[in-house]
């Protein structure tokens, strides 16, 4: 049994021989396939979808309709550095932080 193993192993030593660097690199392709389909699949999608809200939220102003993350709708009443104020009922008026507009309503 254990000689079958020893048999089937490589030679001492762990050297491969001359064709060693050929079978590193075909090793190495996989994964350079794997990440080449995440960026492309997952990342690039998602920078795009970041730089599109970024946009979004610094195109707001006094008078739009909008609909944050939590889905709550209202018009903005302020827009501060960092905080918006949004008037959800005629009088009623709440902070929220400018990051959680999810998006402007086309009225």
């Amino acid at each position: 049994m254990f000689g079958l193993a020893f048999a089937m192993s490589g030679p001492p030593g762990g050297a491969a021989g001359p064709a060693g660097g050929m079978a590193a690199f075909q090793q190495i392709i996989p994964l350079v396939f794997m990440f080449a389909i995440f960026y492309f699949l997952l990342i690039r999608p998602q920078q795009k979808k970041a730089k599109e809200h970024k946009a979004l939220l610094e195109a707001i102003k006094k008078g739009d309709n909008v609909i944050t993350a939590g889905g709550v709708h209202g018009k903005i009443n302020s827009v501060d550095d960092g905080i918006v104020s949004l008037e959800i009922a005629t009088g009623v008026i709440i902070k929220i932080s400018k990051a959680y507009i999810a998006s402007v309503k086309k009225d």
